[in-house]
């Protein structure tokens, strides 16, 4: 940064990882593997998934390296998962890569980082984040799981819901309410946790109600001071997400303009025609607006920047919205086709409305944004 302006051109090292990871999933999540995930229990790809992780290194980008990760940046990381955008590979990267990483790395617990990262980074543990409940909200006063002492250890009882990957996790991250306010717990004994999955609009995202009973916890960080590392994770979990938007977003553009390239009506090419031609540039605009608005979310969660909270809120709107207004105009310019099984447009309208929902709505972020710049 200079004289107080960032710069979001991407350095060699970045646009070389952009390019590896689009070769990766170029050939191993084509449309076919994508819809053969869509039945599976787990809702990924074991195989895969271990290439991701201990091949390619994807998972412990921001882990660092005395931890067993890379030790890059968040820019690194949302140049991954705007890659996996782009295809919908489903995979529980965002929820342990991103979501459990980085509520590990801003919980100041040595003893934690130093017993989960490690294995997050690894791929062999596939962690989660357990936060909203029944009105799936994304605030303090949504949560009423509760934990309280047991003898000499930690206990919880109470429900959560839309928990990423929920079903497949080896290590739950929970937040629960304490005589002393919001905590952190860590669950790893499954035994009285009820595990079930969610039908859910997003076939590519499997989500989770996990039930707590008397389930033995670990105390993550100091008791009482929760809120502030969740809000902080909301923060680059936000900021990740909407890069992977921004992916799924280009990817839609890119194919509704190959198609108005190919289809004719009347002897030309539809996208000779006005209209069409509009419904593009609209796509662009809304595309490359919300590009800049998720890098700079993602420079600033790199420079831990005290612009972060609402960097990544206006990112998070922006690409929602943008994501949503791409895959339902591919949907039209695809016309009849756009509409079936068959074709891949589909998945991408069914992931632009739930990723719009995850983490908080655009409405949400923009009171976030709000209140936050003082409006």
């Amino acid at each position: 940064m200079a004289n107080g302006t960032r710069h979001f051109a991407l350095s060699d090292d970045q646009n070389e990882l952009r390019r590896t990871v689009r070769a990766f999933l170029e050939n191993k999540a084509d449309e076919a593997a994508v819809r053969r995930q869509l039945e599976s229990p787990t809702g990924y790809d074991a195989a895969v998934w271990r290439q991701m992780s201990a091949q390619l290194g994807l998972t412990g980008l921001v882990i660092p390296e005395d931890l067993g990760g890379q030790g890059f940046t968040f820019v690194e990381l949302g140049i991954v998962a705007e890659e996996l955008g782009r295809c919908l590979l489903p995979t529980p990267f965002f929820a342990s890569a991103v979501l459990a990483a980085g509520l590990l790395l801003n919980a100041g617990d040595p003893g934690a980082q130093t017993r989960y990262l490690p294995g997050i980074g690894t791929g062999s543990t596939i962690a989660t984040v357990a936060v909203t409940e029944s009105s799936g909200h994304w605030q303090p006063e949504s949560i009423q799981a509760g934990a309280r002492t047991e003898g000499d250890r930690w206990v919880l009882d109470g429900t959560k819901t839309y928990v990423l990957d929920g079903c497949s996790a080896d290590v739950m991250l929970v937040a629960a309410r304490t005589a002393g306010g919001i905590s952190l717990f860590a669950v790893e004994d499954f035994d009285t946790v009820a595990r079930r999955p969610l039908s859910t609009l997003d076939p590519t995202r499997k989500q989770a109600r996990v039930e707590f009973s008397a389930t033995p916890a670990r105390l993550i960080g100091h008791e009482g001071q929760g809120w502030p590392v969740l809000a902080r994770t909301l923060a680059l979990g936000a900021s990740v997400l909407a890069a992977e938007q921004v992916g799924g977003a280009q990817r839609c553009l890119e194919m509704a303009v190959d198609y108005a390239k190919v289809r004719k009506q009347f002897g030309k090419p539809i996208g000779s025609f006005q209209a069409i031609r509009h419904k593009c540039a609209d796509i662009y605009l809304d595309v490359e607006c919300a590009r800049g608005a998720a890098y700079y979310a993602l420079q600033s969660a790199a420079a831990l920047a005290d612009e972060l909270p609402a960097a990544a809120s206006l990112a998070k709107a922006c690409s929602s919205e943008a994501y949503a207004h791409a895959a339902a105009a591919n949907i039209q310019i695809h016309g009849g086709i756009g509409f079936t099984w068959e074709h891949p447009a589909h998945l991408y309208f069914k992931r632009a409305k739930s990723s719009g929902h995850l983490l908080g709505n655009a409405t949400f972020h923009r009171a976030l944004l709000a209140d936050l710049v003082g409006i």
